[in-house]
C-alpha cells in the first residue's frame, strides 16, 4: 500500500527546508493550475509563465498558510489574483495558439473527422470564453473546469457567494448568446 503524503505533512516538511517536500507540492497542483492559467490566457508559453508566477506565491506566503480552507483552494486564490493580475497588465483578450498543449489528452482511436469536430468545438468554446469579461471567465474556470463549489470560489475571489452565482448566470447567458449567434447563421 502506498503512503500518500497529507499536505500539511508536506507543508510543514516544506516549511523546515525540504526540497523533496516542496516538488512534491508542486507536482501535486501544477497540472490543475497550469490548465486553469492555459484556459484564462490561450496560449502554453504564458500560461508557463503564470503558472511559475503562482507557485513562486505560494513558495513566498506559504508560512502564512493557516489551514483554514484546503490547500488547493488556497493555491486557486492566488491563481485567481495573479491571473487578474496578468489579464489586466496585457490589456487584451487572450489569442489561442493554434495547437495548445493539454496535459490530459488521451490519445485513442478517433476517426479524423470527428478529432476535426472537437477540435472545432473546442476552439468554438475557447473563443467565446476569450470574449467574457476577465471577472466572468475566471467564474466559468473555477466552476465548470475546476469544479469548485460557490462558497469556494467566493473565497478564493474574495466576492459572496452571491456574486459568484450572478457572473456566473451573466456568463452562461453571454455564452449562450454567442454560441445561438453563431449557429443561426
Amino acid at each position: 500500500m502506498l503512503f500518500k503524503e497529507e499536505d500539511s505533512q508536506l507543508i510543514s516538511k516544506a516549511l523546515d527546508g525540504s526540497e523533496r517536500a516542496w516538488v512534491k507540492l508542486v507536482r501535486r497542483y501544477e497540472k490543475r493550475v497550469f490548465n486553469y492559467c492555459l484556459r484564462l490566457t490561450g496560449s502554453a508559453n504564458d500560461a508557463m509563465d503564470l503558472m511559475q508566477e503562482v507557485f513562486l506565491a505560494v513558495y513566498r506566503n506559504l508560512p502564512s498558510f493557516q489551514g483554514n480552507s484546503q490547500l488547493l483552494t488556497w493555491i486557486f486564490r492566488i491563481a485567481a489574483n495573479k491571473s487578474t493580475d496578468w489579464l489586466r497588465s496585457k490589456h487584451r483578450v487572450p489569442t489561442h495558439e493554434a495547437d495548445p498543449i493539454d496535459v490530459n489528452h488521451k490519445v485513442d482511436s478517433k476517426t479524423p473527422q470527428l478529432e476535426l469536430q472537437t477540435e472545432q468545438s473546442n476552439n468554438e468554446i475557447m473563443r467565446c470564453l476569450s470574449e467574457l469579461p476577465d471577472n466572468q471567465r475566471i467564474i466559468v474556470e473555477l466552476k465548470f473546469f475546476q469544479h469548485f463549489t460557490f462558497d469556494e470560489i467566493a473565497m478564493q475571489t474574495g466576492i459572496s457567494p452571491n456574486t459568484v452565482k450572478t457572473r456566473l448566470y451573466a456568463a452562461l447567458k453571454k455564452l449562450k448568446g454567442h454560441l445561438e449567434v453563431k449557429h443561426v447563421m
